[in-house]
Formats: structure tokens, sequence, C-alpha cells
């Protein structure tokens, strides 16, 4: 049986990674931020256990974790949204952080290291991602993703593991967080409020958790040491598209609703607003992934298309967050 370390678990990739362990009968340790709300939506499973700390403990975490694990996985980040991005000091000490997951996972006598990366390493560019692609990062988040692949791959050499770094591109799912595109635009919708959007003719790309999971456990197991992978669905659409299609799901699952239960019939999804706002500074217009070297290394292919990611994200949202049909309204 294989062990498998996540840090920074509770989110939409992390949960979707515990159940693609806990299905490949893997062994997991979630290593998650003390005291947060998420930690009662991981799955209880007898393979699966549950360590508390803050980002800053990594350091010393192997005198309380049993036992030797196979792969750390390091996607615990502070400061990922808002004015947080450029708090220089803060994101410092997720390159810190990096490096102490790196050392932890030697430690504990892992055999491979994956760190989540993010698109933000690239900047703004009009081309697919690859790994090739220059990069030139515009916010210090980027820049602390962008130094922290670089710094955790030298470490790693030197404590003798293999090293995988995988560039994230705009992941959605059960468990994201609230104030993503997908996940407010869903909610706003379900509970019949108004979502506003600027006009939205931004090229994006767009992958399903479950996917991006499968996509991760593959890296770990069949990805290059040393080898920066990127990460979608490599289907491109307008922005626009995508609201589209999210309201034309919420308005499926309402009427749906409303045949299974009487008490839901006044239930009306809400509207949207394209246009109604304007862009934001630095507003990224292309979001594109090349799956050429990450699919060539193993064998990764997206099998969730959008529409299905969102009728499963919708019922997602409303059994953890709405507690069933009923606080819909």
């Amino acid at each position: 049986m294989k062990r498998a370390v996540i840090t920074g678990p509770t989110g939409a990739i992390g949960m979707a990674l515990i159940t693609q362990c806990i299905r490949e009968g893997w062994e997991v340790l979630a290593v998650c931020h003390r005291g947060s709300a998420r930690i009662s939506s991981i799955p209880v499973h007898p393979r699966v256990k549950i360590l508390e700390t803050e980002l800053s403990e990594l350091g010393q975490l192997e005198q309380v974790i049993e036992g030797r694990y196979d792969v750390f996985y390091h996607f615990a980040w502070e400061g990922t949204t808002g004015a947080a991005r450029n708090d220089m000091p803060l994101q410092t000490r997720n390159i810190a952080s990096a490096l102490q997951a790196a050392e932890l996972a030697a430690k504990l006598g892992c055999n491979t290291f994956v760190g989540a990366g993010s698109q933000a390493e690239y900047g703004r560019t009009e081309q697919l991602l690859s790994p090739e692609t220059p990069v030139f990062p515009e916010n210090g988040y980027g820049m602390a993703k962008l130094c922290a692949g670089q710094m955790s791959r030298i470490r790693c050499q030197e404590l003798g593991i293999k090293h995988v770094w995988v560039r994230i591109l705009s992941v959605y799912g059960p468990f994201d967080g609230p104030n993503t595109m997908v996940s407010a635009t869903l909610r706003k919708l379900l509970c019949g409020e108004h979502a506003a959007f600027t006009p939205a003719e931004q090229q994006w790309d767009y992958l399903y958790s479950e996917d991006a999971a499968r996509a991760l456990f593959l890296a770990a197991e069949h990805g290059k040491s040393g080898k920066i992978y990127v990460l979608g669905s490599g289907q491109i659409h307008p922005l626009r598209e995508y609201i589209v299609r999210i309201r034309e799901a919420v308005c499926e699952r309402i009427d749906t609703l409303r045949v299974q239960e009487g008490q839901n019939k006044y239930l009306k999804a809400g509207s949207v607003g394209i246009g109604e706002l304007p862009y934001p500074k630095g507003q990224v217009m292309f979001l594109g992934a090349d799956l050429t070297e990450l699919t060539n290394d193993t064998g990764f292919v997206p099998e969730v298309d959008f529409e299905e990611g969102i009728r499963r994200t919708i019922d997602g949202i409303i059994d953890s967050v709405y507690n069933g049909d009923s606080a819909v309204r």
C-alpha cells in the first residue's frame, strides 16, 4: 500500500485527490490548516488521517508523523487572492514553506515531491502555455510560485527526490473557493440572485477537479523528475460562453427540483449581466494549456466535459453548502 502526504487538501483539487488516492488503495495524510472549517468535509475513511498544523510549522512535523511515505503533494499556500497576492513578505514565506515541505518529504522517506504551480508564473500571454513558454509573472504570487518551483526542484535534487512541478490553470468543482468565477456564479444563480460580469471576452480554459486530481496522481506516478507540466483541459472558449452554459445548467437543475419537491415550485434561477462591470487592471485575456508534455509522459487526457462538470459541481454545492434542496431559495 502506497502512502501520500497532501498539504492544503481541503480545496477542490485536494479533496478530489484524496478521493483518487482512496480509489487507488493509497493511504493519505491530510495536513490541514489548524482550525479550518473545511476539515469536516474530508472523506471519513480508514485510510485517511488528518493532521492540523500551521504552514510555518512544516519543518517540525517529522516529530509527530509516524511511518514512512511515498509521495508528497504540496498544495498549501497563503495569500492566493486579492491584495494578498502582492504581500511580498507573505509570499516570501510561502517560498520558505515550499522548501520546508521538500525537506519534510525527504525525512518521511518520500521518493516523489509534487508541487502546485500556477498560470500566474507566466503573466499575460496570447499563446498556449507549455513548459517552454517564457515566464513573466506580474504579481508577488506568481513570482513566489515561480521561485518556489525553481528552488524546491534544486533542493529535491540535493535530497535525491523526484521533483514534479505542475502549473495549474483554472480548476473548478465541489469544494472550490467561494470567490472563483464558477463557484460565485453558481451560488448566486442557485439563490436567485443577479450575477454581474465584465464583457467576458476572455478566451479561457477550465478543468474539472476530478480530472485535475487524476492528472496530479499520474504526474506523481509517471512524471519525469525535474520537469514542469501545464495542467488545464486544453479546450478554450470565450468566458461569456461558459457563463451562459453555467446558467443553463442551473436552470435545468432547478427545473428538476421543482418536479421532485413541491415546496420548491417557486425556485427561480438568478440572472446574469454580461458587460456590466469593467475589466480589472491587468486582466488576463487568454488562458489555455498545451497538454502535450503531460499527456506524452503520463497518459493524462481530460475525461469530464464542462457541462457534466458543472452538473456535478451544482450537486456538490447543494449537498455541502445549502444542506439539501429546501435551503436553495
